[in-house]
């Protein structure tokens, strides 16, 4: 929303973010996590200066029926997790098998889709989970990587002066407060990564032949993931049985 407005995006891709999922640091941390968003949402979706460019949407309750509704209608996925914690891969094989490309870390099942569809279907930026416990091991990693990113440190500062928020400026505080001293979850790390990873994808829905060869490798690719190969996987190497049939 700030490069947008600021001029800095050139021949912009318009962009629906939806948002939803359980994970997070904590039960507080979470409540201030949505509250964010909504409220990022309440000023990006009222703002005329860039229209239809960028829209945010948080669905409340969010479950398999949405779901259903959802995943068929997105076209990209993002898996996002830090590297190392293992997050759920049912999610994102849902959206590989409707033909949403991922934007993911090295985590979890984002590393079977990775050798699945290969790294041209797969916009792939972060720590990996042996870089992400390197970079835990100095305790000033979260400061030292946000002075190296002028782009973070404007996403900060607009939180941090209230700017979604102007009813109470102080409300994330201890968000950003968290970012600057600890971010357990290195994100300040993986930001400008992340940044970078987005623009690929721009620059590659730009070119719908190139986008629509993506999707169609995502959807081909995800017979992998068939509970048939799972379960003879299962029967193979941990229930030492043969099939009945």
């Amino acid at each position: 929303w700030h490069a947008l407005r600021s001029g800095a995006v050139k021949n912009p891709v318009p962009r629906l973010r939806i948002f939803g999922g359980k994970a997070a640091p904590g039960y507080a941390a979470a409540k201030d996590i949505i509250r964010l968003i909504n409220d990022v949402g309440a000023v990006v979706n009222n703002d005329p200066q860039t229209g239809d460019l960028l829209k945010i949407v948080y669905p409340p309750n969010y479950n398999v029926s949405m779901a259903e509704r959802v995943i068929p209608a997105a076209d990209l996925s993002e898996q996002i997790s830090t590297a190392g914690k293992e997050a759920s891969g049912t999610g994102n094989m849902k959206f590989m098998m409707n033909g949403a490309p991922t934007i993911g870390t090295l985590d979890g099942a984002n590393v079977e889709i990775l050798s699945e569809v290969g790294h041209e279907n797969f916009f792939l930026f972060g720590l990996t989970a042996e870089e992400v416990t390197k970079r835990r091991e100095d305790p000033d990693h979260a400061r030292k990587a946000i002075e190296a990113s002028q782009p973070l440190q404007d996403v900060l500062m607009m939180i941090a002066e209230g700017r979604f928020s102007p009813d109470q400026p102080d409300r994330y505080h201890g968000l950003v407060h968290a970012m600057w001293h600890s971010d357990y979850f290195l994100v300040t790390s993986d930001f400008d990564a992340y940044h970078a990873a987005q623009g690929r994808v721009d620059a590659a829905y730009r070119d719908p032949d190139l986008w629509a060869r993506m999707a169609a490798m995502n959807t081909a690719r995800s017979g992998f993931f068939s509970s048939d190969r799972t379960i003879r996987g299962y029967m193979k190497d941990v229930w030492d049985v043969t099939p009945a049939l």
